[in-house]
């Protein structure tokens, strides 16, 4: 399987954006898939995990009621929509799937890492 992240920019404090995660290969449906980021200088950090069905979900406290993610299994694609962003939400974000154990958050759980996308919130 191999990723693909994409709709990253430039917004303001408060704002709202979506990143997408694009999956090729068919058995992408079988997978539970996560995000990270990394701010720079920064290690990477877990941001939100989906289950394979779309229907459990877990996420990092510092994003927790401000972050949703989807997944829409017919599109090979995972979604992160971010609300309320904040300057400390900048960073590149990737999506990986979770080769381990549901609940997991290290990023030696994770893999198949695709390419980030760039999220800048300005204040």
């Amino acid at each position: 399987v191999q990723l693909q992240a994409s709709g990253g920019g430039l917004v303001q404090a408060g704002d709202s954006l979506s990143v997408s995660c694009a999956a090729s290969g068919p058995t992408f449906n079988n997978y539970d898939t996560g995000w990270f980021r990394q701010a720079p200088g920064k290690e990477r950090e877990f941001v939100a995990a989906i289950n394979s069905p779309g229907g459990m979900t877990y996420y990092a406290d510092s994003v927790k009621g401000r972050f949703t993610v989807s997944r829409d299994n017919a599109k090979n694609t995972v979604y992160l929509q971010m609300n309320s962003l904040k300057p400390e939400d900048t960073a590149v974000y990737y999506c990986a799937i979770l080769w381990t154990t549901w609940g997991r958050r290290q990023s030696s759980d994770f893999g198949s890492w695709g390419q980030g996308t760039l999220v800048t919130v300005s204040s």
